[in-house]
């Protein structure tokens, strides 16, 4: 076993057999939706970029928080709205003037696979498609007005410039520059933390949870999404192209600061571990006793892609 993996549980296996079906029958159903309504090369992009396998980790929070914290619906479709941003966001940092990445999630990126305007127009066209499965997910759950804008306001507020396109900015903008790790903690906090403690709170919203509840999850969340971003970094430097289902090693081949470089393997693996016990340690403070949500956080040192 390597330095930084652990086991998860028979309860978590259970629970991604379970759930990752139902999301990806949802995502289709949205993808063939928005290849007839959008149409023409825009449409099939869309489509295939939501079509690319995936492990679905992020709407597994959702799902996972919403169960937990006593959410007893169809909370599927909701946990959809989030992966059409995580999706709409890979699309546009794998383009040339961003990450400039061929491989994506095992298969062609969407801009090689099309061509860039196309690529484009595709990610843009996935942010109202976002909004609309929300709405569709919110509706399906029967929830209230008031709690379907704060859920708005959450994910979307993840993916502004408070969030993942702030991260990105700051990631081009610091290319070649040695960082701090405050710097670098700073950045990714908001280019891959903000998405993830989005969708904690998501699920713990949508379940109705009180505002302690609400707030240990959000807490979970950060520590979570700080964590998986240490483990990409680390999985960067140490996978292959194969196991990643993108290029592996493009971060140093790009010149960029990570918590490898800032830290080296070791370390970065033992603080992403730390992060994880963390996370885990937030839940019992606020009163959430869930062994999915933390073997959920323990999968993040567990993966290999």
């Amino acid at each position: 076993m390597a330095p930084f993996e652990v086991e998860t549980s028979t309860e978590l296996d259970r629970f991604l057999a379970e759930t990752r079906p139902r999301l990806d029958q949802v995502l289709s159903g949205w993808a063939e939706r928005a290849r007839e309504e959008i149409g023409g090369r825009v449409g099939d992009a869309v489509a295939y970029s939501l079509g690319g396998p995936g492990k679905r980790f992020r709407p597994a929070l959702v799902m996972a928080a919403y169960q937990e914290l006593g959410g007893s619906g169809d909370v599927t479709e909701l946990a959809a709205a989030v992966e059409v941003v995580h999706t709409y966001s890979l699309v546009h940092d794998d383009l040339p003037c961003m990450d400039d990445d061929d491989l994506r999630r095992g298969r062609p990126t969407t801009h090689n696979t099309f061509d860039v305007a196309t690529a484009t127009e595709a990610g843009f066209r996935m942010v109202p498609l976002a909004a609309r499965v929300l709405a569709a997910g919110s509706e399906r759950l029967g929830l209230d007005e008031k709690t379907t804008g704060r859920i708005g306001i959450e994910l979307f507020g993840a993916a502004g410039a408070g969030g993942m396109v702030g991260g990105q900015w700051m990631d081009l903008e610091n290319e070649g520059r040695s960082l701090s790790l405050e710097e670098l903690t700073d950045m990714h906090r908001r280019k891959t933390g903000a998405l993830i403690e989005a969708c904690c709170v998501i699920g713990a919203v949508a379940a109705g949870a009180g505002a302690r509840r609400v707030q240990a999850l959000r807490r979970y969340g950060t520590e979570i999404g700080m964590a998986f971003q240490i483990f990409d970094d680390v999985l960067d430097a140490t996978g292959s192209s194969a196991e990643l289902g993108k290029t592996a090693g493009k971060d140093m081949k790009q010149n960029k600061a990570t918590f490898v470089t800032v830290l080296g393997i070791h370390e970065a693996a033992r603080a992403g571990r730390h992060r994880v016990q963390v996370a885990i340690d937030q839940l019992g403070a606020g009163g959430v006793d869930s062994v999915l949500l933390e073997e959920l956080a323990r999968f993040i040192v567990n993966r290999r892609s």
